[in-house]
């Protein structure tokens, strides 16, 4: 046992997983109470009226050499989100362990905290330096009942991505004593790697991807969370049998395939084409204080006043994000990258 496992909970540790059904598809299935007839409309490859595989390891291995890892590496969850949940419910005790955070940033990490009971310590990001992460201060704030830091790169809703050698240093400091969490949902729109290369020397190193965003599929709800096989092995404990749908599953293997990932690829170029072209015209808006450099699919934009920002591109049919729960943020609106018919829309409405 590894310290990976240590800082667990230790009723995580010693949880027997949940026994489910057998996976052997080729047999006609008559163990697990299923109907022998698929429902009206079903046009999946498999069948809806037959439960998925309890793990898709076919899909987690497929996904593992498109991340360039072993498949004990990956675990597939229902999008980031899942992930982040497993990691509080196997790491974090109610009302003893705590998980740190640098907002302004995405908001599951502290409701996935509430929900089983964390504390949760905040260490703002420093808006004067374009919302660089302050290391010092971070590490200073990374107690022992610190058992999960968040980094969010690039961050979500400020679009900047973290220092690659500052999130390094962080998780060399905390190696022994917190993993941390570096969620990756918009690297492809980014203009360096990601950090994956670096778990192999990194093991309390662990790193979110996703198929929602660059790939198209927020619908179907896919996600991988990439560690070392230690914490991948902990947390199958946990996750809930048949998580992924039939459909999810037969909806990824389509995404991996050459002519399917071409066109993210395409599409991924357009998208941050037009986050410049967008971004560029937004500033010669005479309403717009200050759009924020961006490495993600979205823009960060300052207003004289959001809310009627936020309004007129209502007004015109558009839902863009208001941010006036966060703190410092209540003059900004966070604004997808559309296509380019979409974001003329948005700059009409704007202007």
């Amino acid at each position: 046992m590894s310290w990976l496992t240590d800082i667990a909970r230790p009723e995580i540790r010693a949880l027997r997983a949940y026994e489910h059904a057998q996976w052997e598809p080729g047999l006609v299935r008559l163990h697990a109470n299923e109907l022998p007839w698929r429902a009206h409309g079903d046009s999946s490859e498999a069948g809806l009226n037959r439960y998925p595989e309890p793990h898709p390891l076919a899909l987690g291995a497929a996904l593992a050499r498109f991340y360039g890892v072993e498949p004990s590496m990956l675990l597939t969850a229902r999008g980031s989100d899942e992930a982040i949940d497993l990691l509080l419910r196997s790491y974090c005790r109610a009302g003893v362990d705590a998980i740190l955070v640098c907002p302004p940033t995405f908001g599951m990490y502290s409701v996935a905290a509430r929900v089983q009971g964390a504390q949760i310590i905040e260490v703002p990001l420093q808006r004067e330096a374009g919302y660089a992460c302050d290391v010092s201060a971070l590490l200073a704030h990374c107690s022992d009942n610190v058992k999960l830091v968040f980094l969010c790169s690039p961050n979500n809703p400020t679009g900047n991505r973290l220092e690659r050698a500052q999130i390094l240093q962080i998780a060399r400091t905390l190696q022994g004593r917190a993993l941390v969490v570096v969620d990756e949902a918009d690297v492809e729109f980014a203009d360096g790697p990601s950090l994956i290369e670096h778990l192999a020397t990194l093991p309390g190193l662990v790193v979110l991807r996703t198929l929602s965003k660059a790939y198209g599929l927020a619908g179907a709800r896919c996600g991988a969370l990439i560690a070392h096989p230690d914490v991948v092995a902990l947390l199958r404990k946990v996750i809930q049998p048949y998580a992924l749908t039939q459909l999810t599953i037969e909806a990824a293997f389509r995404m991996l395939e050459p002519a399917a990932l071409a066109a993210a690829r395409s599409h991924t170029a357009a998208i941050k084409a037009e986050r410049e072209r967008l971004g560029t015209a937004l500033r010669g808006l005479k309403r717009v204080r200050k759009v924020w450099p961006s490495e993600a699919n979205f823009l960060l934009v300052d207003f004289d006043d959001a809310l009627a920002a936020q309004q007129r591109a209502h007004d015109a049919g558009l839902l863009v994000r208001g941010l006036r729960a966060f703190t410092g943020l209540q003059q900004a609106l966070r604004l997808s990258v559309g296509s380019a018919v979409e974001n003329d829309r948005l700059l009409a409405s704007l202007a």
